[in-house]
């Protein structure tokens, strides 16, 4: 995890140095600073030193020791000066309502679908379910997302549109339906892997001897099907969901986007847009954090799921 995190570091600090994207300086001193003022803040910005001197300065910011974490000397918004530690703590509940309400409604469509497709394999659920995979496959967020808006909010009224009202705390826009056709969305394109792991893997299951043995014990269908054949199929969908849950909290770029809402993507977007370097190596790494270690409870609750998988 960690040689992970260190090496994402020093590429998204040397990627973002070699950008052309103007002079921080310029950008922290203002519209209106003089020749003198930006020298003065390239020195406080330690530009003027050699890059690995620049990098430990982010590197040690990086740290979790209190005081270095996110220290705002160097962890700022070089446009506003807004410390970035701020605009995480607040734009992070936005995303964290984002990923908790899709990953349950994606898990809701997706594992249902995939066991009815897998259990009436060949028959008209089956094409039904993997007609919704290729199609959630197929369609990309930002489409389904607009289609979505012009339809449900634009045409019919039925739901509320992109973007918040100003003042507006994550609890008021779960409340009035704002989360619905974002968690609509990413619902849509998300089941549909998880429909087509859940139908391969139980139809690849129900072919292993101790499922025939199962059988013929005289064990009922559904004790077969739920005990034994879908709970060792789930350890793969474990992994994806694991990946996509930390995925989602580093910040869901394209639906934070589409639907306007202030979360870690948006901020993301935002900080690249206007060479923040600040909040680009903060969101990286706090992404990247949350995958490794999403990576790290899924292999620990492969031993839970699997009894042919345990830890010494």
């Amino acid at each position: 995890m960690l040689l992970v995190l260190f090496v994402l570091s020093i590429l998204t600090f040397v990627i973002f140095l070699k950008l052309p994207a103007g002079d921080p300086a310029r950008l922290v001193a203002g519209k209106a600073a003089t020749a003198e003022t930006i020298a003065d803040a390239r020195e406080a910005l330690a530009l003027d030193q050699p890059w690995y001197v620049q990098y430990g300065r982010f590197a040690k910011g990086l740290v979790p020791i209190p005081g270095w974490w996110l220290n705002e000397q160097v962890y700022f918004n070089w446009g506003n000066n807004v410390p970035v530690w701020e605009e995480i703590k607040t734009r992070f509940p936005w995303t964290l309502a984002l990923t908790i309400g899709g990953a349950i409604l994606w898990l809701l469509i997706g594992i249902p679908l995939g066991i009815l497709s897998a259990v009436k394999r060949g028959k008209w659920q089956d094409r039904a379910g993997m007609l919704f995979a290729l199609f959630g496959v197929s369609a990309p967020v930002f489409w389904l997302g607009l289609v979505f808006l012009y339809v449900f909010w634009y045409k019919l009224g039925w739901l509320p549109g992109s973007g918040v009202a100003p003042g507006e705390t994550v609890w008021e826009a779960v409340m009035g339906g704002t989360f619905i056709l974002p968690w609509i969305t990413i619902a849509i394109t998300s089941a549909a892997f998880y429909t087509r792991m859940v139908r391969g893997n139980m139809i690849e299951t129900m072919s292993e001897d101790y499922i025939r043995t199962a059988r013929a014990k005289g064990l009922s269908e559904r004790k077969v099907i739920y005990k034994h054949t879908l709970r060792a199929s789930l350890t793969p969908v474990v992994t994806m969901l694991g990946l996509d849950i930390g995925f989602m909290l580093g910040g869901a770029v394209i639906t934070e986007t589409v639907f306007a809402l202030p979360g870690l993507g948006l901020y993301a977007i935002d900080s690249i847009y206007r060479n923040n370097m600040p909040g680009t190596m903060a969101v990286t790494i706090i992404s990247a954090l949350f995958i490794v270690v999403a990576n790290l409870i899924v292999d620990v609750v492969y031993a839970v799921l699997d009894p042919r998988v345990r830890y010494e």
